[in-house]
This record gives C-alpha cells, sequence and structure tokens, in this order.
C-alpha cells in the first residue's frame, strides 16, 4: 500500500473521524479548558493513538492555567471604562488613565495573547497529548498534526445576532471608548488635567450623550457564558482527528515510512489563550531540532469552500513559516482541491500555530471556516450532526499529500 491510496480513502476516513467526535461529546462530560471533560478526552485519544494507531511513543503531560482570565479581562476592563466617566468630572488625567489601562490590558490579554492578568483568576490543570510513529529506518525528517482537544464557553451575542451582531457589539463599544477619551483629553486641553468638566459645558453635554454606549459596555459583561460549554466538534475535535485519522489510516495499511516520523501534538485549553500549545512549547523547548521537523495546526475544519492556509496567526500579527504553508497549498493543487491563501485577521483570534511559531517551530495554520464568524462558532450549535464530511474528507486528503510530499524530500 502507498500514501496515494489513503487519498483515496478520504470519505472512510471522513466517517471515521465523525464516528470517533461523536462518540467523544455523547460519552464524556463538557470539554472546557481545565475541565475533566478535557481530560477524559485526552485519555481516550491516547489510548486510541496507542491501540489504534501504532504510536509507540505516547504520553500526556499536566501545565497549570487559569483559563477564566482569557476572558475575564472583558470584566477588568470595561470596569475601568465605567469608572472613567464620573472621573471626568473631578480630574481628566484619571479619566484618560484609566482608559488607557483597559485598553491595555485588552490588546496585551486578547490582541497578543499574553499572561497578564491570569493569576487573577482560578488556577486549573490542563493536560497536553503528544504521540509519535517511528519510522523503519533513520530519522531525516519529522512532522506533526495538532489540533485542541478544548471547547469553548458559548458567545451568547453570536448565537442571537450572529457575526456581524457579534462584532457590531465589539466595534460599537471600542468606539464608545474612544469617544469619552477624546472628551477627557478635551477637558484636559482646555482647563489642565486636574480640573474637572463643570454642569452645563458643552463636554458636560457631551459626556451626558456619550451614555448612549453603556447598555453596549453592560453587554460586554455577557459576551461569554460560564454556565454552557459547547460541544465543539468543528472546533476542534477536527482538527485532532485529521491527525488521529491519517496515524491510523497508517497503521490499518501497514505503511510504515522509511525516514519520516510521523506525530500529533493535541493541545488542552486553545480556547483560554493558546494555554496549553503554549506549555507544550515551554515543556519541549529545544526538542524536535535533529531533523525537519513541520507542524501543522488544524481549527475548525468544517467547510469545504474555505480550506484555508493561513500565513499569517494571532490576529494578524504573527507570520507562519512560509515553506510549511506552501506545501500545504502545492498539496491542495496537485490533488485540484481548493484552498484559499488567507490570514487569521484581527479581531478572529488565533490558533495554536501562533504559540508554535512564537516559540520557534516551523509550523503552519489550516482552517475550514470563513473567518466572518459563523452561527456555529463558539455556539450550542457547533455539535457533530453540523459537520461536514466532505470538509474533513478533502482536508484529510491534502495533509496524507503533504505528507507524501514532505517523505520525498520536499520544501526542507
Amino acid at each position: 500500500m502507498t500514501l496515494e491510496s489513503l487519498i483515496k480513502d478520504q470519505g472512510k476516513a471522513a466517517q471515521y473521524m465523525l464516528d470517533e467526535i461523536t462518540y467523544i461529546i455523547k460519552n464524556f462530560e463538557k470539554r472546557d479548558p481545565g475541565s475533566k471533560g478535557e481530560l477524559q478526552a485526552a485519555e481516550y485519544m491516547a489510548e486510541t493513538l496507542k491501540n489504534e494507531c501504532g504510536c509507540e511513543t505516547v504520553y500526556i503531560e499536566e501545565f497549570e492555567e487559569h483559563p477564566d482570565s482569557f476572558f475575564g479581562w472583558i470584566w477588568i476592563t470595561f470596569t475601568l471604562m465605567f469608572l472613567a466617566i464620573p472621573t471626568l468630572f473631578v480630574a481628566p488625567i484619571i479619566s484618560i488613565l484609566l482608559i488607557a489601562a483597559g485598553w491595555a490590558l485588552a490588546l496585551l490579554q486578547f490582541g497578543l495573547y499574553k499572561k497578564t492578568v491570569d493569576k487573577l483568576f482560578e488556577k486549573k490543570i490542563g493536560h497536553n497529548v503528544t504521540a509519535i510513529k517511528k519510522c523503519k529506518g533513520e530519522v531525516k525528517r519529522r512532522i506533526f498534526f495538532n489540533g485542541h482537544i478544548d471547547a469553548c464557553w458559548e458567545w451568547p451575542v453570536n448565537y442571537a445576532l450572529g457575526g456581524v451582531g457579534f462584532e457590531g457589539h465589539i466595534v460599537i463599544s471600542a468606539l464608545g471608548t474612544l469617544y469619552y477619551l477624546g472628551i477627557a483629553s478635551l477637558q484636559a486641553f482646555k482647563t489642565g488635567i486636574f480640573k474637572g468638566i463643570r454642569p452645563g459645558t458643552n463636554l458636560y453635554k457631551a459626556a451626558l450623550r456619550g451614555l448612549i454606549f453603556a447598555p453596549f459596555w453592560v453587554g460586554m459583561y455577557f459576551m461569554w457564558n460560564r454556565r454552557r460549554v459547547v460541544d465543539g466538534a468543528n472546533d476542534n475535535l477536527s482538527g485532532c482527528y485529521m491527525g488521529i485519522a491519517i496515524l491510523k489510516a497508517l497503521h490499518d495499511q501497514g505503511i510504515e515510512l522509511e525516514n519520516t516520523e510521523v506525530g500529533v501534538i493535541l493541545n488542552g485549553s486553545e480556547e483560554a489563550g493558546l494555554r496549553g500549545s503554549k506549555a507544550w512549547c515551554d515543556a519541549h523547548k529545544g526538542e524536535f531540532q535533529d531533523v525537519p521537523t513541520f507542524i501543522y495546526s488544524y481549527d475548525t475544519i468544517h467547510d469545504p469552500k474555505f480550506l484555508m492556509a493561513n500565513y499569517r496567526d494571532l490576529n494578524g500579527t504573527v507570520k507562519s513559516d512560509k515553506e510549511v504553508t506552501d506545501l500545504f497549498m502545492e498539496a491542495a493543487d496537485d490533488l485540484g482541491i481548493k484552498c484559499i491563501k488567507g490570514w487569521v485577521p484581527p479581531l478572529g483570534g488565533a490558533t495554536d500555530n501562533a504559540a508554535f511559531l512564537q516559540a520557534g517551530f516551523r509550523s503552519a495554520g489550516i482552517t475550514g471556516l470563513n473567518h466572518k464568524l459563523e452561527n456555529y462558532y463558539h455556539t450550542r450549535r457547533d455539535t457533530y450532526d453540523n459537520m461536514n464530511l466532505k470538509g474533513l474528507g478533502e482536508c484529510y486528503a491534502v495533509s496524507v499529500k503533504v505528507l507524501e510530499k514532505f517523505d520525498n524530500g520536499a520544501k526542507q
């Protein structure tokens, strides 16, 4: 058997992924970051990799995290914004500093995924899985397929209003903060930084008119619902099972590569700000540098119209490895499968690809959704009966073709 034969079985592989994802969702607890359900799924996948995929090396690693911090910053930021309004009437410099602090926290905690206020929130334990299938001869190259095990807390605004309403709410709220920053700055310029706005002035009236933003700010406190964890079938059990399906197919067909190691990295707590992949990179700093090693990080493989190789990640701030990304595009082209050259834009968040890149690994991010938010994204609609077998199968086929080309020495 050859790798080419696996490509022809893409339909079978897609059904295997759907069956396994359905089993996990039906039989284990919800998989929010650092939860029992996340661990249950990690242990199940590790057993599958060992017993059904023939991986000689399989291990689970723990890491500490504070998952509520990733969205919890919203509470802090908008509390500072609310405090900035009354302080306009005391000293505009206080308002300016409060708004600036809120923006700095938002940019650091969400824009760049820094651990700015993590320790203000409850500590939990997350889990990562690593598995490697050895090759027959000398190791000359290595490839990892990556996905994240956890699922997100629901985003109620996206569920109720869709992506336009969700993003519009954020934009209006942000404009409100800039509106009050402008008022504070004008007052400071006109009368000094320690003299507050006086009743009856134009700036006083403007400050009152700005209260129209208050309902939107209140809504920001409810942008995520900690009491409801979505199933995360597409986001991101689909990404986990992309690599598992490849390893199982290799094992079932008795295919052993001569000089290429094939593995998977399954990270916990991506939805908490890439905490699992960051912990994995810290734990494996300096490893896997002996031979060319590529990592393909999959996230939300759903719609074949939006199969995408992302050349930038983390709100557009991190550049993917061009050769690793190009190889996926070339493999898709070889098979006549549509793959878009894209990026994870501002407000688009990030995939685990960003953490690998920041740690110096050679990585690319592969997604299968419209970055203009779909109605199932981070909502209760992300279920096993809302998956796309064609999307899974085509991504699988391209991934096997990537493995074939990589095994033959391409892009190294």
